[in-house]
């Protein structure tokens, strides 16, 4: 019997697959007993396979391609994560800190390049602009903790994109001297190729997206949708002569809006880039070491040491710069310095780029020191980045509660039930019930399947997989939700008895459909669900899914503001707008505006909302308003015997369905004190 020997390096596809998989799968386990990250973790995995360690795989075309998708996938992540609105909030402090920590590097990096090292003015230049160009490559951390919309880490993914993309022009300029097209013309002929692929990305592909999204609700259509947009708007900057991360940076800050934070769609893009295409970049990064270098040759050392040391400290310059301009915490600076100092994507790219140019005396522009140096640099930069991101995120999450500068969460914990009866409807009434409920909760979603009990077993079947449906629906997007069959003498009743059961504090439910003339546009369902509970209760008609939505119109009544819900509600609607990235205007008379905007502030809503007082007319009168095709038009109704009840809610349905046939449309009913402890004279001892 012939024993088979595997040779090193291995070259067999399915034995290379096997032993990166292992590596993704127990270096985060072993390491993270000895409080390594896990992205160290697998930086030094690679350098323990690669050629110049054990040898047991060679960095062939797989890392190639797989490092380049997870290179790109990281700044389609830091684009597609950013909350835009607190970036438009405090885009004057992210430019500014763009700025500084481009200025800092490169003037620091030229010096010392030039008085240390003894470099050439350009290859210092290029140097420099690698120290001055960074990752965001902690930012995971980030978004375990919460704490992406926190102000000091919008400031540093502006910052990112400020200095990100005047490292590659400078990247570009140095290539460009010498590839001989170093003239004015090819400059301005480049400079009209960025503009315009810019204005594409930014005004085409979001039209393309929004289509596309409206058209197809495939999960694996719109996963493989996405990442083909990201590397169109790669291949498009690469075209223009610029590295193509610059691209995916820009696409996911186009996508944003359309992929809401909490959607099943997020939850696949991050399952796939943090389980398999980020670990795969990481692992080759470090399968590019060379350690015996460092001991062969002092001059590797010198040059990994002044690399790692000048990075290091200009970042951290230009975080203590940007604290004392704008006076933020100490804290602030830390995660500031702790985000902006990991070198990785165009710092990679830079090197090797340079590692490539030839100059005229036959070295290379960029030699194997400066390679190695950089890998070094790049595996303590991150290091320090993981460690110091970890340690500011765990400070903010223990002063939470008493700082004025994180967004708090209102309410506490929510059930929101969702009664599944036609398919069609599941995936909005979901998605409308992941973006109201509080982000930092992992479950608070109850979908309930009722059964008559004169229904046969065929509905009954039907109904159960709609209920499993919701649930992996929610489950896509990291929600836990709770499956209920109820069998009641009705439909209404058994939701009524669950919404008492499970403790639910709203019910969204989809709007009826008129099957004959006699028919009520609510309906009896709905009707006797308003009769049988106090809690929320909000009915939806969406004609496209919820996250292609523009606007936001919200028609308040008068004396809204007296509610027991009214919080509550307004929570929800500043909720979803926040999630979509979409403004929202609410229409009140002058009474509730002040409260309105208190409610809203406090849902941190920042600048999307619009508080638009108009006169204290009838209810109905002011339904007269133009509703575009993408907004989406929210009604805040009350029940019969409420305090802003108006005898014209009895035709508001009505009028609705008559005026507003094919719009966007969503009805709420405000929670109410429970008639229970309502006082009246048949109950004077009522609380």
């Amino acid at each position: 019997m012939q024993c088979v020997l595997i040779s090193l390096p291995v070259t067999d596809p399915t034995w290379i697959f096997l032993i990166v998989l292992v590596i993704i799968l127990f270096a985060p386990l072993l390491l993270g007993k000895l409080k390594i990250p896990h992205i160290i973790g697998m930086i030094l995995a690679g350098v323990l396979i690669g050629e110049h360690g054990l040898n047991i795989l060679e960095r062939d075309s797989s890392f190639q391609l797989f490092g380049q998708v997870g290179l790109y996938y990281i700044m389609f992540l830091a684009g597609l994560e950013m909350d835009m609105e607190d970036f438009r909030k405090n885009k004057v402090k992210g430019l500014v800190f763009g700025i500084l920590t481009f200025v800092i590097p490169m003037v620091l990096g030229v010096w010392s390049s030039m008085a240390i090292l003894g470099f050439g003015a350009l290859t210092s230049v290029l140097l420099a602009s690698m120290y001055a160009s960074h990752t965001l490559i902690a930012y995971p951390i980030v978004s375990r903790y919460g704490l992406s919309r926190q102000r000091s880490v919008t400031i540093s993914i502006g910052g990112t994109a400020v200095t990100v993309t005047l490292a590659l022009i400078v990247l570009a300029l140095v290539s460009g001297l010498f590839n001989g097209t170093a003239t004015p013309r090819y400059w301005l002929m480049m400079a009209l190729k960025v503009t315009l692929i810019c204005l594409v990305i930014f005004l085409v592909f979001p039209k393309i997206g929004r289509l596309f999204f409206r058209k197809y609700d495939d999960a694996v259509m719109q996963f493989v949708f996405v990442l083909a947009l990201v590397f169109l708007g790669g291949g498009l900057i690469s075209l223009a002569g610029m590295e193509g991360i610059l691209g995916a940076f820009l696409v996911g800050m186009v996508l944003n809006p359309l992929i809401p934070k909490i959607s099943p769609l997020m939850g696949r893009l991050e399952f796939v880039g943090n389980a398999l295409f980020i670990p795969y970049f990481l692992i080759g990064v470090g399968m590019i070491i060379d350690v015996r270098s460092f001991v062969t040759s002092g001059t590797a050392l010198t040059v990994a040491v002044v690399m790692t040391a000048v990075a290091t400290l200009s970042k951290w310059l230009a975080a203590f710069a940007t604290q004392k301009i704008y006076g933020l915490s100490k804290n602030e600076r830390k995660m500031i310095f702790g985000l902006s100092n990991a070198q990785a994507a165009a710092t990679l790219a830079a090197v090797l780029v340079g590692h490539e140019i030839i100059m005229e005396n036959g070295e290379r522009l960029l030699n194997d020191d400066v390679l190695n140096g950089t890998i070094v640099m790049i595996l303590i930069t991150c290091i320090i980045s993981t460690i110091e991101t970890e340690r500011a995120s765990r400070r903010f999450t223990l002063v939470e509660a008493h700082s004025s500068d994180i967004p708090q969460d209102d309410g506490g914990k929510e059930n929101i039930l969702i009664p599944v009866a036609n398919p069609d409807t599941i995936d909005n009434l979901v998605n409308i019930a992941l973006m109201m409920r509080p982000g930092q909760q992992k479950d608070g979603i109850v979908a309930l399947n009722v059964v008559d009990d004169s229904n046969d077993a065929v509905s009954e079947e039907a109904g159960r997989r709609n209920v499993e449906k919701a649930a992996k629906i929610a489950s896509a997007a990291d929600v836990n939700a709770r499956m209920l069959t109820r069998y009641d003498i009705s439909i209404s009743s058994g939701i009524v008895h669950t919404i008492k059961e499970c403790g639910a504090t709203a019910v969204v439910v989809g709007l009826h459909k008129k099957s004959s003339i006699l028919d009520s546009t609510m309906g009896s369902l709905t009707g006797n669900l308003l009769k049988g509970t106090c809690r929320e209760v909000i009915v939806a008609r969406l004609e496209m899914p919820v996250n292609t939505l523009k606007k936001m119109t919200v028609m308040v009544p008068s004396k809204a503001e007296f509610e027991t819900g009214f919080t509550r509600w307004v929570t929800h609607i500043c909720r979803m707008a926040i999630q979509i990235g979409c403004r929202v205007s609410f229409h009140v008379t002058g009474a509730a505006a002040e409260h309105l905007r208190a409610a809203a502030d406090k849902a941190d809503i920042g600048t999307l909302a619009e508080i638009i007082t108009e006169e204290d007319i009838p209810f109905s009168d002011r339904m007269s308003i133009a509703v575009k095709k993408e907004h989406l038009l929210v009604v805040v109704s009350a029940r019969s015997g409420s305090i802003s009840f108006e005898p014209a809610f009895e035709r508001l349905p009505a009028l609705l369905n008559r005026s507003f046939p094919e719009s966007n449309l969503m009805m709420v009913f405000p929670e109410q004190v429970d008639r229970q402890d309502v006082v009246s004279f048949s109950d004077p001892r009522g609380t």
